[in-house]
């Protein structure tokens, strides 16, 4: 009877071991649970989402407290454990709590996030980082789908997300931002 190979286990990278990492120009990774994940380059639309989404949201909060980040910015969410192993770069997020900004990451859950979701990455962003957002207490999550032409917001409330899909209504509105809306049609209509 042969003996069965073990597998090695796998690494498991921290904060710590992420800050460390000499990437080639453009390569860029997150770990969530202490894994690593290389992020690929996003697409002209995708850009050209951001960019709207920036303008929109910027303008909002100009004089406003809260700050809007855009990738690449690290996100440490659970920074504040001895188990620092979940750095995310979301495509869009919002820090109202300047607290937890030390001058090269968020330390902790960002109010609102918002990801861009592309076929390669719509199961990573709608399950793992979903999953990961919920449990660190990000308030609000965005995931904003070009192909379908929709987003859907989830609202943090009492520990779980409630989800509210927005395909063909025109207005969305942010719980957290508290006053802002946006035509969501007017929104992808740019991107045609």
């Amino acid at each position: 009877m042969q003996a069965l190979k073990q597998q090695s286990p796998q690494p498991h990278f921290t904060y710590k071991d992420y800050a460390n990492w000499e990437l080639k120009e453009g390569e860029r990774f997150e770990i969530i649970n202490g894994l690593p994940y290389a992020m690929a380059s996003p697409s002209q639309a995708h850009q050209e989402m951001i960019v709207e989404l920036c303008k929109r949201i910027g303008n909002f909060l100009d004089g406003k407290p809260c700050k809007l980040f855009i990738a690449p910015f690290d996100v440490c969410l659970n920074a504040e454990s001895d188990n620092d192993d979940t750095v995310i770069q979301p495509d869009l997020l919002v820090v109202c709590d300047h607290s937890k900004l030390d001058g090269k990451r968020v330390n902790g859950a960002p109010d609102l996030v918002i990801e861009i979701v592309s076929p390669s990455s719509g199961k990573h962003d709608r399950f793992v980082k979903f999953q990961k957002y919920q449990d660190a207490g990000v308030r609000e999550y965005w995931i904003v789908d070009i192909e379908a032409k929709g987003i859907e917001i989830a609202f943090l409330k009492e520990g779980k997300y409630d989800v509210t899909k927005h395909l063909e209504e025109p207005l969305v509105s942010s719980f957290v931002l508290e006053g802002f809306q946006m035509n969501i049609q007017e929104l992808f209509a740019e991107k045609e």
